[in-house]
């Protein structure tokens, strides 16, 4: 790929900079432990995705720490695991301690010497200013689904981070590349929206890896190129 023509970069966050799985996975621990669950990480992941990614499109105006409640109290109810509001709530607020990958704060620091850096995510404001302190940069703009009153895939989140970039920043949708994990919430919509993509593939889904937290595509959307890390594309953008 020739990477001149772009000024911009726009991320995903959850998945691709922040391992929203590793994280996923530590809320539910209090939960499998009171009620001595033998579910296994794969398992757990698959069964989330399928009830976040209904709960955001029943209630795309709901803020994403209740969108967790939610689900860990769905997630329970449907597998017969008892909860109660303080484990459910605290599963809501736990985005926070969310990891970051191994190499997104060094492949940021790398990529801010070179493009601008702005975020396109489903948490909420508070949510996203956490994991923020983990990522080692600066972001030139951040939109997430509270600010746009939807979830990705939803077309209206892609719209309206090109509209506030072209009126705020005077940054011409043709100067932007959407780099993003989840083929579900971005690749499929933003190839749709016409902007072209890079898939940081952490899942190894080309390896025939698990699509785990990530609710599935009906077909493979085709990402204009693939990297494997964050560090891997940020090196290949930067040289």
């Amino acid at each position: 790929m020739n990477y001149k023509p772009f000024t911009t970069l726009t991320f995903d966050c959850y998945g691709t900079l922040i391992d929203w799985e590793s994280g996923i996975w530590d809320g539910f621990q209090p939960l499998l432990a009171a009620n001595s669950g033998t579910m296994t990480r794969h398992q757990l992941l698959e069964k989330f995705a399928i009830i976040e990614s209904t709960i955001q499109a029943e209630t795309p105006g709901m803020i994403y720490s209740d969108v967790l409640t939610e689900a860990h109290r769905r997630f329970a109810l449907e597998e017969g695991l008892k909860s109660n509001d303080e484990m459910n709530a605290r599963f809501g607020q736990f985005v926070p301690y969310w990891p970051a990958f191994p190499d997104s704060a060094d492949a940021l620091r790398l990529l801010k010497q070179h493009f601008r850096l702005v975020i396109l995510s489903n948490v909420n404001r508070a949510g996203f200013a956490a994991s923020n302190e983990r990522l080692g940069v600066r972001f030139d703009a951040i939109y997430t689904a509270e600010d746009v009153g939807s979830y990705k895939p939803d077309p209206a989140n892609f719209s309206h981070m090109l509209t506030r970039l072209d009126a705020d920043h005077a940054i011409p949708g043709e100067a932007v590349l959407h780099v993003a994990q989840s083929l579900f919430h971005d690749i499929q919509p933003a190839r749709a929206a016409g902007l072209p993509t890079v898939w940081i593939d952490r899942q190894n889904l080309r390896g025939g890896g698990s699509w785990g937290a990530t609710a599935r595509t009906g077909s493979m959307p085709q990402a204009d190129i693939t990297f494997d890390t964050m560090m891997d594309f940020a090196k290949a953008a930067c040289t």
